[in-house]
């Protein structure tokens, strides 16, 4: 029988997270791993995936890389990861392809608040960044604040105007992005209406 440790060697350098097929790959077979998940050693997190359970326990980030590596974090996420709120948000908010299946956003934990926007539009601010140790596809600042203009209807105001008077005060900001993705995001006129008056 494959040993407990070399299991968890094996999820860690997974990231935390493997599916069916990795685990097939690496000798552990459905036997060795439903005795792992009645022992509490893992926890199936969805269909063909599983997560290692322990006192370090991995990262929700490491899920959500793990089930959708395509996707992007954005909105009320990509705020706190760039300290422009300091609300934590309930779900992870991620940019999916348009065409993208709408049920296999459908889980439990982590709970996950899929955005679908149009192909042509998708990679317009992406950029990479870390949290907790992982690698994840984020919108950079000048993508996330077009976003919040364009869905300014729809976010909370103390939201919006904290998210606004951050990006304005932060030394990394780079106003000739954000109006070049403006022009292509459709909201030039509400940058300049919103944005400028604080510059």
């Amino acid at each position: 029988m494959v040993k407990e440790e070399y299991v968890r060697n094996i999820f860690k350098k997974h990231g935390g997270v493997m599916r069916t097929k990795e685990l097939s790959e690496q000798g552990i077979y459905y036997r060795r791993l439903r005795t792992l998940i009645e022992e509490g050693k893992v926890e199936k997190i969805r269909y063909g995936y599983y997560q290692w359970q322990d006192d370090k326990a991995f990262s929700e980030a490491s899920i959500v890389v793990s089930l959708f590596p395509e996707g992007i974090l954005c909105m009320e996420t990509a705020l706190l990861y760039y300290d422009y709120t300091d609300r934590i948000p309930d779900e992870w908010h991620i940019a999916v392809d348009n065409r993208s299946g709408r049920t296999r956003f459908f889980i439990e934990h982590p709970k996950v608040k899929p955005h679908f926007i149009k192909q042509d539009r998708l990679d317009i601010g992406k950029s990479e960044g870390e949290i907790d140790g992982i690698k994840v596809n984020i919108y950079d600042r000048e993508r996330v604040i077009c976003d919040c203009l364009r869905h300014i209807n729809r976010m909370d105001g103390e939201i919006f105007n904290k998210a606004i008077k951050r990006y304005v005060t932060d030394s990394r900001k780079d106003i000739a992005r954000l109006m070049e993705y403006a022009k292509k995001l459709g909201v030039e006129d509400k940058v300049r209406r919103t944005v400028a008056i604080w510059l």
